[in-house]
């Protein structure tokens, strides 16, 4: 699944011309592209697709949807241990050898 998924801007530089940003979602920390929102700021949150800001949130509508996605498991989904989450799937424990 690929999900437009909220996160606060905590960083901001421009790297190699492109504005770029470290974005917080809910304790996953990545980097995005700022190029669509030129005007948004540390602190701010924005809705992020594909690595690029897309849409500046307010605070209250960006903690709703995070506390959302994390209770249906969308964040884990998205931003989680892919090797973790196979593993489990599969049955294995963290003990098992492949």
């Amino acid at each position: 699944m690929c999900l437009a998924v909220p996160g606060k801007v905590v960083g901001i530089e421009e790297r190699d011309g492109t504005r770029m940003a470290k974005v917080d979602f809910g304790g996953a920390v990545k980097d995005v592209c700022l190029e669509y929102l030129p005007d948004i700021e540390v602190g701010d949150y924005a809705v992020v697709h594909v690595g690029f800001a897309l849409q500046r949130l307010d605070e209250e509508a960006a903690l709703a949807t995070l506390d959302l996605f994390a209770r249906i498991g969308a964040l884990e989904e998205e931003f989680g241990d892919p090797w973790s989450r196979a593993a489990a799937e599969a049955g294995l424990t963290e003990g098992d050898a492949l």
